[in-house]
């Protein structure tokens, strides 16, 4: 059964070029209604508009949007923007970010700001605008982007890691507080060739065909899955490029149970405790504090 959006609409940030682009147009091919939205580069042509030019050419309908996401109050123009020209809002896609490369503590601190504010306080902005308009509908689909660098780090990556790591947080309990409102909310760990991975490219470590295996099209499928009425999944990171697509999660080993807990014991236990042979997982916070607990009370 194909997935169609006819008559629904879709907001996708950061959607000038590379993934975002590859979103939108894909949504847009669906039948979906998107707002288009990349920042304008002062001398250079709207890579926003060029997307909407290319998808009304195809017979799709969008608008673009110019602001940069991190502007003082851009999240609730955004939504608004939307609300008023498709009369509804249906999809949010957080996908605008941005990456400086350098040793964390050689960064310059409006460096680390201005990471935090694109990446992690404007999805958070977008999400706080878009989900009024979607609690009262009784339905929505927010899908933020994350990177790989949020769940294993990497050298040069410490302020982005982090901005992207509190996604996984947000989407978590945000997919809890807005079930029961048939709002789901995901993120999702895109590996493809873009302008902003381009670096890792030239690495000896990657095949040399590697740019042409991942391209962003191959993550799109995955990423309009997600935003479809036929998807119930919520709270979950989703992981996908070229022809891999997973589940991604938080996970804890057995570990010791001891009634020890002084620094000593726990030293000369300490492979017990870091050995990751035997795996625990846990649906929700709820259920891990529950083992806790009931593990304490034992004697």
């Amino acid at each position: 059964m194909e997935l169609r959006f006819d008559g629904r609409a879709a907001i996708v940030t950061g959607a000038g070029r590379g993934l975002g682009r590859a979103y939108a147009e894909e949504l847009a091919a669906r039948g979906a209604r998107v707002l288009v939205n990349n920042r304008l580069h002062e001398g250079q042509p709207s890579s926003a508009e060029a997307v909407v030019e290319a998808i009304r050419a195809r017979g799709g309908e969008a608008l673009s949007h110019g602001e940069s996401v991190e502007s003082p109050g851009a999240a609730s123009r955004l939504i608004e923007h939307a609300l008023d020209a498709f009369g509804r809002l249906d999809v949010l896609i957080c996908n605008a970010g941005v990456s400086r490369v350098g040793m964390f503590h050689k960064l310059d601190p409006g460096e680390i700001r201005e990471m935090l504010e694109i990446n992690l306080m404007a999805p958070i902005a977008q999400i706080r605008a878009a989900l009024p308009p979607m609690r009262k509908a009784a339905y929505g689909r927010i899908l933020a982007n994350s990177s790989n660098a949020a769940m294993y780090g990497g050298v040069g990556f410490a302020t982005y890691a982090a901005s992207k790591a509190a996604m996984h947080g947000l989407v978590a309990s945000l997919a809890e507080e807005n079930r029961s409102k048939g709002v789901h909310v995901n993120a999702l760990v895109p590996f493809a060739y873009t302008a902003m991975s381009a670096d890792a490219f030239s690495t000896p470590e990657l095949p040399e065909d590697s740019a042409d295996r991942l391209d962003p099209r191959a993550v799109a499928g995955l990423a309009t899955w997600l935003v479809s009425r036929e998807c119930d999944v919520s709270g979950k990171i989703l992981v996908g490029g070229g022809r891999l697509f997973r589940r991604a999660r938080m996970v804890q080993n057995r570990g010791l149970e001891s009634d020890d807990s002084s620094a000593e014991h726990l030293q000369s236990r300490s492979r017990a405790i870091l050995e990751m042979d035997e795996l625990v997982m846990y649906e929700d916070s709820e259920s891990m504090i529950r083992e806790f607990a009931t593990r304490a009370r034992k004697r």
